[in-house]
């Protein structure tokens, strides 16, 4: 793979990196090129991008709604494939992790084909809902050969096996589920478990790891700044605000904006914008 920095290059030492977490179609579609390019402009650092399916069981209802915006517009994986691949050029910083679901979106096509379109439409890294265990190995194979880093899961109460098979295939980064249920639930953070797997998972990890489920707030990710946590998903707070301005007729793209200003309220203002163009594949 090439030696480009990877998701979270330009974070500060001892500041989490950013991810944000929205639904493709969630606002519109042709909404995208702008929101690509309001992260990037907001030094966001990655934007996980799901192509949408129906009736998840690992999300709450704001992203099921979401889901639901999306899907009753008739989006599809080519749809998002080719948006993510005209607006890529643009951008600087901005790193796009695919989120695909397995029986909605990947097994159709198959894993071969699937991660060559994902690779070759500019995505940086992908993540597979629903991925069957017995997949695994080849869905692993066939990103490598599409060079196409991988986003692998596992949960703060995991094993330490599951964890140190999520770390050693992790190639984008590895998310860490900070609690068990659906997303948005608001349950509160565990401080005293993440703090016992934190460390010993990003020393374990050649990819960065970034904790999610139950990030909502600046505040949020100053507590978990002082666990030590490398970088942060939000996903379904800002969800919930695209929601609410769609709702409120007004503008959903100015509106996450606000949203990720204020996430950023809690740590200092990131380098400037010098970064390695972002538009090179591999970590």
């Amino acid at each position: 793979m090439s030696d480009r920095p990877g998701f979270f290059a330009r974070r500060r030492p001892g500041r989490p990196g950013l991810a944000v977490f929205l639904n493709a179609g969630d606002p519109p579609l042709d909404l995208l090129p702008d929101l690509l390019t309001m992260l990037d402009e907001n030094d966001v650092d990655c934007l996980e991008l799901a192509v949408p399916f129906p009736d998840s069981v690992t999300d709450g209802p704001v992203v099921r709604r979401s889901a639901r915006r999306a899907l009753a517009h008739d989006v599809t994986a080519r749809d998002v494939l080719d948006a993510v691949a005209a607006a890529r050029p643009a951008l600087r910083h901005l790193r796009v992790a695919l989120l695909a679901d397995w029986s909605h979106t990947v097994k159709g096509p198959g894993l071969g084909d699937f991660t060559r379109s994902v690779a070759d439409a500019g995505c940086d890294g992908l993540l597979l809902h629903g991925l069957p265990p017995r997949a695994r190995d080849p869905y692993l194979e066939a990103a490598a050969r599409a060079d196409l880093p991988v986003v692998t899961t596992c949960y703060a109460v995991s094993g330490p096996k599951v964890r140190a098979e999520a770390a050693a295939h992790a190639s984008a980064y590895l998310y860490l589920v900070a609690h068990y249920g659906r997303s948005g639930t608001g349950a509160p953070l565990d401080e005293r478990r993440l703090a016992e797997v934190l460390g010993p998972l990003q020393a374990d990890a050649t990819a960065p790891v970034a904790v999610g489920f139950g990030v909502r707030t600046a505040a949020d990710i100053t507590r978990l700044e002082g666990l030590g946590a490398h970088s942060v998903v939000v996903g379904s707070a800002g969800v919930e605000r695209i929601e609410r301005a769609l709702a409120e007729h007004r503008d959903p793209v100015e509106e996450f904006a606000a949203f990720t200003r204020e996430l950023r309220g809690a740590t200092p203002a990131y380098l400037p914008s010098t970064a390695v163009p972002a538009t090179t594949k591999g970590i």
